[in-house]
């Protein structure tokens, strides 16, 4: 059966166009008319006023087609101007009684049940903080919540019916800020996305959570305050029940900003760090995949001052990137959120009669995992990136004082790559933070501390029947300047399958400055290992002469063991 669809807006602006367009041809041919309807002769022999008299005739005909095409274009246009006018007629026309018979419909189930039979969730108010309504039992997409006051948490994202999208969960308002002399308050969290339709249906994304609340004023004596910590991303929904993909997790708030002290020998305060990306949603039991993680917030940078102990930068060391979200029957896992990056310490500069110290930059957010692939067929997902580190602060070398320099804290791990179903390949490892250089201060001064590259994350494992393991992650580079304490590994591969699959191959450690690395870092990551049938793993390369990765063992029946990672 064919359907023919109509517009009553479209057609009168085509009628609209149409007549523009005859109304240039009309003036075009106009100009043309005086010219070339009476070409005068070159000569005053007869083969000239031939060729004249050919040319004026053939514009006469010209202008004889032009008048006749012009009248039938006008007739066009008066008939697509009468069936535009009649089309929107009808429509007005029908609006009421469809209107009236939807009304009939929906608002006895909506007195009974708080929601109607078809049609889309109301939007949660900007400001409130209130849940998207649901969407219609048949059919109608969930929806949106509102966005949060300051310091408020966003509304939860509607959910659909049989059949629709869930609802985005809403954003949040920036934490509120410290009264008179307080600390900044954490950020709310943003808002869960809606599930979607029980039969088919994509689960909404979650909100983004809100920023930290800047400090304000002094403590008593005069040191600086903290700012608050960025809120957490909401959960992204669920997708249909049989079938649709995972909302995606909502973005971590980034950290508040601390207060420089009121006077030069206390100590500043602490930017906040940033908060968890959220979980993505998983998908449909059917088919679907699942959500992508939600990153973390970033940690914020301290503030230049001239405080005895300069403002460190936001520490995103507890922090993570949202999972991935796991597929049902069919479908690939989610991708995990990438961890934020830690705050910078903030510069000071020196007295004479005082020792300064400048600020430490924050420890990297690790990468969250990924997800699990479908049960029977699908891919794991992949890990997220670890977050850097921040760089620590200067401190002027002037003075007979000992200024000593900001430290870096470790980078962000990588998040693990998510496991296929019984046929699929695990996702590959995120690849770890990089540290951030240390400051510089006086020569006398202790030496500050690098931020230590991150290891990169396990690589998934193949499926549990067939399926190749994923590849370990890369190590994070680690600082340039400052004393190394540790350097990076690389990840270890997936293993392969049950029956077959080869194993993934291990992460490489990243290059790190030419310093003795701890005896325990700077290793290349393992290989993975076949099952039944299938290749090892190839080990990862270590650095500054520690051992690379083992490669991994072959498959019991068929295979070629993997090679260990150079030195």
């Amino acid at each position: 059966m064919s359907f023919v669809t109509a517009s009553s807006e479209l057609m009168v602006s085509a009628a609209t166009d149409l007549a523009s367009i005859g109304s240039s041809i009309t003036q075009a041919n106009a100009v043309a008319a005086v010219p070339t309807a009476g070409v005068l002769a070159a000569g005053a022999d007869e083969v000239s006023a031939a060729v004249a008299a050919w040319f004026g005739a053939h514009a006469q005909a010209y202008q004889a087609l032009s008048t006749q095409a012009a009248n039938f274009h006008q007739q066009f246009v008066q008939l697509m101007s009468a069936g535009a006018a009649q089309y929107t007629a009808a429509e007005a026309v029908n609006a009421s009684p469809l209107q009236q018979v939807a009304a009939l419909i929906n608002d006895p189930v909506l007195a009974l049940t708080g929601r109607p039979l078809f049609g889309d969730g109301a939007n949660g108010a900007a400001g409130t903080g209130a849940a998207g309504g649901n969407g219609g039992w048949l059919f109608g997409n969930g929806g949106n919540g509102g966005s949060g006051a300051p310091g408020q948490a966003g509304g939860n994202g509607g959910s659909a019916g049989f059949v629709g999208n869930g609802g985005q969960g809403g954003t949040v308002g920036v934490g509120a800020n410290g009264g008179v002399n307080q600390a900044g308050f954490a950020g709310a969290r943003g808002g869960d996305g809606g599930a979607g339709g029980w039969i088919y249906g994509n689960g909404g994304s979650g909100g983004v959570g809100g920023m930290g609340g800047n400090a304000t004023g002094n403590a008593l004596g005069g040191s600086g305050l903290n700012g608050g910590v960025g809120g957490s991303g909401g959960l992204g929904g669920a997708g249909g029940l049989f079938i649709g993909h995972g909302g995606a997790g909502g973005n971590g708030g980034i950290g508040g900003i601390g207060t420089t002290p009121s006077v030069s020998n206390q100590a500043a305060g602490v930017s906040g760090g940033g908060g968890n990306g959220g979980n993505g949603g998983h998908s449909g039991w059917l088919y679907g995949d699942g959500g992508a993680g939600g990153n973390s917030g970033a940690g914020t940078d301290g503030l230049f001052n001239n405080a005895r102990e300069a403002m460190h930068g936001g520490d995103n060391s507890a922090a993570t990137g949202g999972r991935g979200g796991d597929s049902g029957l069919f479908g690939n896992g989610g991708a995990g959120g990438n961890g934020g990056n830690g705050g910078s310490g903030a510069n000071t500069n020196s007295n004479p009669a005082l020792a300064f110290t400048a600020g430490n930059g924050g420890g990297g957010a690790g990468g969250g995992s990924g997800g699990t692939g479908g049960f029977l067929l699908g891919n794991g997902g992949n890990g997220g990136v670890g977050g850097n580190s921040g760089t620590g602060g200067n401190v002027s070398t002037d003075g007979i004082s000992t200024h000593i320099a900001g430290s870096s804290q470790p980078a962000g791990v990588g998040g693990a790559g998510g496991s296929g179903g019984l046929f699929g390949n695990g996702g590959v490892g995120g690849t770890g933070g990089n540290g951030g250089n240390a400051g510089t201060g006086t020569e006398n001064a202790p030496l500050p501390v690098a931020g230590a590259g991150a290891t990169g994350g396990a690589g998934g494992h193949g499926g549990q029947l067939l399926g190749s393991g994923g590849r370990g992650g890369d190590g994070g580079v680690t600082g340039t300047v400052g004393a190394v304490l540790a350097t990076s590994n690389g990840g270890a591969g997936g293993n392969g399958g049950f029956f077959w699959g080869n194993g993934g191959d291990g992460g490489n450690a990243s290059v790190t400055p030419a310093l003795p690395p701890s005896p325990v870092t700077g290793i290349g990551g393992a290989g993975g290992s076949a099952q039944w049938s299938g290749n090892g793993g190839h080990g990862g390369a270590g650095v500054l002469g520690q051992p690379g990765g083992p490669g991994g063992s072959a498959g019991k029946i068929f295979g070629q063991p993997g090679i260990d990672g150079p030195p």
